[in-house]
């Protein structure tokens, strides 16, 4: 490479670096252009211009309709309903006036900039959907629940309190902050402890590289079905949320029905691993999984599953083998994993050209992008959930959510390397090459159209990263037998549904080999409902395609290389 690009390079990755920190990541372009087009379009639209007045006009009018009738009658109807995931108004108080008018005015003035901001024609998609997301992002943080002047809930909570809310909630502010200068995880979080109260299934580390330790967990009963079953975490977070607590362990689930269970442990890349990129992924983690495993075992099948990421990343290993003829899976399960990017949902919003540009400087110097940073991106994708009522509870009202096994293992991130994840935004998010065929591995293309094996896919109904709709889509890429199945929940709790929990669904719908596939909404309407968890249906369908229970194996195999290298859940998973 001639030194002049090199330093062309590093003058513009430094650049681009410095803007990062100072826009939290996010590309000052692309909010630029997404303002730009939609102002320039919404100026020539007089129509809609038009409408848009007149929107606002009745809204008044619903409004001092409203105030009219609830001077009479306090339980009068309404002008608008919040939408059903916004639990802000949810307190009687917001029912007395002046509050309700208050509260009914922030309700009809979002929903007005939402007609604002969408349907503008000529407006691209990406910068239309980034509008209306920035706008409800201010919305959010000026709405009334987040104010003492204009939320009777906080109060009334200082007048119980005489004042002392306001003093807890400073506390906890000023012990958060702490916590995150010191880089300790969050009040509560030490109490949950890998390899003492989480991630404690008995097992072995079997096998390790550079990038996974892989983990063979101990049989629990008598006899156990001869194809044993590898799952493939995602590797931007811990592997533990699926060995969660005892009780809502999925590998306890799955070892106690008669499983021979391995589990892939990603290492948590530091600086010297910024060329690791996605074929090493597949090869260092899947690929050598799998030889581990039929040299353990002496099996010639295995049954597979993939998380999120490490789904996604299954799908690619899996379309590689089957173009190989590599005919070892027995089946192919993958969870809230995404194999189309066409509609990624609410994620999209950061992925574009100048935000990848913008994201790849900021992992140039340091060689991997941090876990808080990604941490980030998906809080303000929820940020009525994750941020505005955290605040709201923990810092004014002076009270602290008690801390759970999922939120301490969220709170436990892992760093992406450079490679991989400008890769994987790159190829996948940006191009769809996967799903448009031209994804290549080892220089030559795979297609998931060469997949056969059956597969049991599983999305979540309010999943903010991998949106079901889009999971979906895998019936559209292959002609493999897909038992899809659709679960309450959201993309982590959704999937961490043991049996027994209270208020769990699902639907569940068989599509045979080249059958024919339906749209999301039509496959909802044929889809067969059913209370309780899904795991009790995956379980059933992995029995249908296993054989007959026999003596389990044992763990790891010296003989042949694979030495127990400690206990799990081994030494990767407590890398910091």
């Amino acid at each position: 490479m001639d030194p002049l690009d090199g330093i062309v390079q590093t003058l513009d990755r430094a650049a681009g670096a410095t803007v990062a920190q100072t826009t939290f990541g996010l590309s000052p372009a692309t909010m630029l252009l997404a303002g730009t087009d939609w102002a320039i379009h919404l100026a020539r639209s007089p129509g809609k211009q038009v409408q848009l007045g007149a929107k606002m006009a009745r809204k008044y009018m619903r409004l001092f309709d409203y105030a009219g009738r609830s001077s009479r009658d306090a339980d009068a109807e309404p002008a608008i309903q919040p939408l059903p995931q916004d639990h802000r108004f949810d307190d009687p108080a917001w029912k007395q006036p002046p509050y309700n008018l208050i509260a009914q005015s922030f309700l009809l003035n979002q929903q007005w900039w939402h007609a604002a901001t969408t349907g503008i024609g000529g407006v691209s998609q990406h910068h239309e959907e980034i509008m209306a997301f920035s706008t409800r992002q201010i919305l959010d943080l000026f709405a009334p629940t987040n104010w003492l002047v204009s939320n009777p809930v906080l109060q009334r909570r200082i007048l119980e309190t005489g004042g002392q809310c306001l003093v807890d909630g400073f506390n906890h502010l000023i012990e958060d902050m702490q916590r995150q200068f010191r880089g300790q995880p969050p009040v509560g979080a030490e109490a949950f402890v890998v390899g003492k109260t989480v991630a404690t299934a008995p097992g072995k580390v079997v096998y390790r590289n550079r990038l996974i330790e892989l983990i063979q967990y101990e049989p629990t009963t008598e006899k156990v079905r001869p194809e044993p079953l590898l799952i493939v975490p995602a590797w931007i977070m811990k592997y533990y949320i699926l060995d969660l607590s005892p009780e809502n362990s999925l590998v306890r689930w799955l070892t106690g029905q008669g499983y021979t269970v391995f589990m892939i442990s990603w290492h948590n890349p530091v600086s010297e691993d910024r060329d690791l990129n996605l074929d090493s992924y597949r090869r260092l983690g899947p690929m050598a999984a799998f030889d581990a495993i039929s040299a353990i075992t002496g099996t010639s099948k295995v049954h597979a599953a993939g998380y999120c990421l490490g789904g996604t990343l299954l799908s690619i290993a899996a379309a590689a083998m089957a173009r190989d003829g590599d005919e070892r899976l027995a089946s192919i399960t993958l969870l809230a994993a995404q194999t189309e990017f066409s509609e990624p949902g609410e994620l999209g919003l950061f992925i574009d050209e100048a935000q990848l540009d913008i994201l790849q400087s900021m992992m140039w110097s340091k060689g991997y992008l941090d876990s808080s940073q990604m941490g980030g991106a998906f809080q303000i994708l929820r940020s009525n959930d994750l941020v505005w009522s955290h605040v709201l509870e923990t810092y004014l009202m002076g009270t602290r959510e008690p801390m759970i096994d999922l939120m301490a293992w969220n709170a436990d991130g892992t760093r992406m390397p450079y490679a991989m994840h400008s890769e994987y935004l790159t190829r996948l998010f940006l191009n769809d090459e996967l799903a448009e065929g031209k994804f290549k591995v080892e220089d030559r293309t795979v297609t998931l159209a060469a997949i056969r094996s059956p597969m049991f896919v599983v999305g979540t109904e309010r999943d903010h990263v991998a949106p079901w709709e889009s999971v979906h889509k895998i019936h559209l890429l292959t002609g493999a037998e897909i038992t899809f199945t659709l679960t309450s929940g959201g993309h982590n709790a959704g999937i961490v549904s043991e049996p027994g929990r209270r208020n769990r669904r699902y639907h569940v719908l068989k599509r045979e080999a080249d059958g024919p596939s339906y749209d999301p909404s039509d496959w909802l309407e044929r889809a067969s409902a059913k209370d309780g968890s899904w795991w009790l249906e995956w379980g059933r369908w992995l029995d249908e395609r296993s054989g007959e229970p026999i003596a389990p194996p044992l763990i790891g195999a010296p003989e042949k290389g694979f030495n127990i290298i400690g206990d799990a859940p081994g030494h990767y998973v407590k890398e910091k």
